[in-house]
């Protein structure tokens, strides 16, 4: 049984260097399940233990020419998610991507004139931070790190670190001790 699970291991990690060979470069172990369409024109780095699942409905990651995606390490993102770079998008370490989540730094077009392709502006996602099923951020949001993102939620303006925020925009709920801070006894 455990050498079953082990080259089970093994065939993912495999699996996740060939799903990724388009990007511009990934780190160590990464494992992807499933087939997900990544589209590299400029640049998307990955760290190491990336966990990709894009099973149940394919995932997706684009990088525009002249948009650089980063993702750092022990990032998980779930199936359905999109995330597109025009400029850029910054995932940090130890994140968790709910399913079907959208990161959009660019609107793909401007309000007044739907012809013309819209500006884009940078997307920071701290470190540890963890996006709910469906959740939407929009350009030029910075998400602070150990931050929690409902469900559901749409992200129009920047959140801080330590805090839950949900809703249609997203607001912050409540805040919470950062968990790396020695709190007084």
């Amino acid at each position: 049984m455990i050498i079953s699970d082990k080259l089970n291991s093994a065939r993912h990690v495999l699996l996740g260097m060939w799903h990724l060979r388009g990007c511009t470069s990934f780190g160590s172990m990464p494992r992807v399940y499933g087939r997900p369409r990544i589209t590299n024109l400029g640049e998307i780095i990955i760290g190491n233990k990336f966990l990709f699942f894009s099973n149940t409905v394919t995932s997706e990651m684009v990088a525009y020419p002249g948009g650089r995606l980063e993702i750092g390490s022990n990032v998980f993102i779930n199936y359905g998610a999109s995330i597109s770079a025009h400029q850029f998008v910054c995932i940090g370490d130890g994140c968790q991507i709910g399913s079907y989540a959208c990161l959009m730094d660019n609107d793909y077009h401007r309000v007044e004139d739907r012809s013309q392709h819209g500006e884009s502006s940078p997307i920071i996602i701290g470190k540890n931070v963890w996006l709910g099923v469906r959740v939407i951020v929009l350009k030029g949001v910075t998400i602070g790190e150990n931050a929690v993102i409902g469900a559901g939620s749409v992200v129009t303006k920047d959140i801080p670190a330590n805090c839950l925020a949900a809703g249609i925009p997203g607001k912050v709920i409540r805040t919470f001790a950062n968990p790396n801070s020695k709190l007084p006894k």
